[in-house]
């Protein structure tokens, strides 16, 4: 008896993961299309409503709303493969590595009009800002990074950095989105850091 336990509970566990990842993502799915009609749609009685499971199921798998937010997020990251700015971080010239990551940047949020239309909603979902603002402080982030791997001065850095933050932030894409492609946006973009980069003698 004791064999066929212990071969069995690997296979059952298994099950169990299985079935919860499908639940995890149908709740992604849910929420990420209740979410083209804005945050205030994306409540946990309505994602678990649309995915067809409970509203406990929901708080299990992701704590919070809050927490679902950003694991759709996370899922939409991934599919756009935006999840390659780590990758794209590690080219041996950072200047190089800037301006790959923001011709991804612009190539995923052109790609994404919905999403970037959202951005606009924050304002009226505290909740959902704070998860905004959680991913663009990822952003100023990884240009620090960057930054950090560049000859100059600390405070040239740090003056550099915000304002690369405010020249690729979501705003200012949409104000140039709109007469441009998301390759005429990149070049304008990375033309722009280059200047800014190079007014702050970082090279």
């Amino acid at each position: 008896m004791c064999p066929e336990v212990s071969e069995s509970r690997p296979y059952v566990s298994a099950k169990r993961e299985a079935a919860a990842a499908k639940k995890r993502d149908a709740v992604i799915a849910a929420a990420s299309q209740l979410l083209n009609d804005g945050p205030a749609m994306v409540s946990m009685e309505a994602v678990a409503k649309a995915a067809g499971v409970t509203r406990l199921t929901v708080y299990k798998q992701f704590g919070s709303r809050r927490g679902l937010l950003e694991a759709v997020f996370d899922a939409n990251a991934e599919k756009g493969g935006l999840m390659r700015l780590r990758e794209l971080m590690q080219l041996p010239d950072p200047r190089a590595a800037l301006f790959a990551c923001i011709d991804l940047m612009c190539e995923f949020w052109g790609s994404h009009p919905g999403f970037t239309k959202l951005h606009s909603a924050a304002g009226l979902d505290p909740e959902f800002a704070e998860a905004i603002n959680a991913r663009n402080e990822r952003r100023r982030l990884l240009f620090a990074n960057l930054l950090a791997r560049m000859s100059g001065e600390d405070k040239a850095r740090t003056d550099a950095a915000d304002l690369l933050f405010g020249a690729t932030s979501m705003p200012m894409f949409r104000i140039l989105i709109e007469s441009r492609t998301p390759s005429e946006v990149a070049t304008l973009l990375k033309s722009t850091c280059a200047a800014i980069l190079d007014a702050h003698g970082l090279t």
